[in-house]
């Protein structure tokens, strides 16, 4: 596409948003407006879908683009993209399917199994179905995972150790979700696989160390000083390095991302097994995306300019 006038452009910064991790999709949208006007953007107006008067103001501003930095539901679920479709502005990441797909968590698994890309063994259940214990445990083992289908940062997941502590997991996911994963506990070093770009490239793997007080990638780790729980690149074999790159791509491929994603992982004995892809991850300045952008060489401002210009490469096309 012809180079364009970053300075001439309107840009509407999407944040706040009605999910769980509206706090945290603040924080993502002020960290963008940030990088926009360093890297030389001229109008960047914060947006949040969850004001009254949003729609009037989204679609009255005259935007070029919109830049999404919503995360969970409305925002990574095709909701504000069908949106932007409608309006006719272009925008940042994965389109209205590729993002229900990755959203919810059932769909992207059979995405992924489909592409040949390693899964965990799972039983998903809807909150009024019959539920039997002994038959979860038969399927995914007694130590476990359970989580929301369509819900991101960890929100109403629970680690089960036994089946006693099932019925407990089970009432708090469905405070989240009407449909719940429940998933084999996986042992393995966790790394979480940028991709980004066009065409989409693997940025440096980051591990994920394992914190003292905390069992798991959770809430109460995922946002505190980076230094502490990321490690660039990942102290795993060489083999499983290059496999787990390979694929991250395969998956954002499948889902039909766009622009960039984020895939985690746990690599065990037999190598990498996905858990999930996140169409927009987190972009605040203890996130993983933008930390694993740096250690390939890409500032935070350019990572941004990038996602604007395959938005706008994509409607030219």
């Amino acid at each position: 596409m012809a180079t364009i006038d970053r300075a001439a452009m309107r840009v509407a910064v999407l944040e706040g948003g009605i999910s769980d991790e509206r706090d945290i999709s603040f924080n993502s949208g002020h960290a963008v407006a940030r990088a926009l006007g360093d890297a030389g953007y001229g109008v960047i107006d914060e947006l949040d879908p969850n004001e009254d008067d949003f729609l009037e103001r989204l679609a009255g501003g005259a935007y070029d683009v919109a830049f999404i930095a919503l995360h969970g539901r409305g925002g990574e679920d095709g909701m504000i993209q069908s949106i932007l479709e409608y309006l006719g502005i272009p925008y940042t990441g994965s389109g209205v399917i590729a993002s229900a797909s990755a959203a919810d968590k059932t769909v992207s698994k059979a995405l992924y199994a489909r592409a040949g890309i390693p899964i965990a063994r799972d039983v998903v259940l809807r909150d009024d179905d019959d539920v039997c214990i002994a038959d979860i445990v038969d399927a995914v083992g007694s130590e476990c995972f359970v989580k929301p289908a369509v819900n991101g940062s960890s929100f109403g997941v629970t680690l089960v150790h036994d089946e006693s502590e099932l019925p407990d997991a089970l009432e708090l996911v469905f405070e989240h979700d009407t449909k719940a994963l429940i998933e084999e506990r996986l042992v393995g070093t966790e790394i979480t696989v940028g991709v980004f770009g066009f065409p989409p490239q693997a940025l440096p793997i980051v591990e994920i160390l394992p914190q003292k007080n905390s069992e798991f990638y959770g809430l109460d780790v995922k946002y505190i000083d980076p230094s502490l729980v990321h490690r660039i690149p990942a102290q795993i074999s060489k083999e499983d390095y290059e496999r787990a790159q390979e694929l991250a791509v395969r998956a954002h491929e499948a889902l039909g991302c766009i622009g960039f994603s984020r895939s985690d992982f746990i690599v065990t004995k037999h190598g990498p097994v996905i858990l999930e892809t996140n169409t927009i991850p987190g972009m605040t300045e203890t996130s993983l995306f933008p930390d694993e952008a740096r250690h390939a060489g890409i500032s935070f401002p350019e990572v941004c300019d990038e996602l604007i210009h395959i938005a706008l490469t994509e409607v030219e096309e």
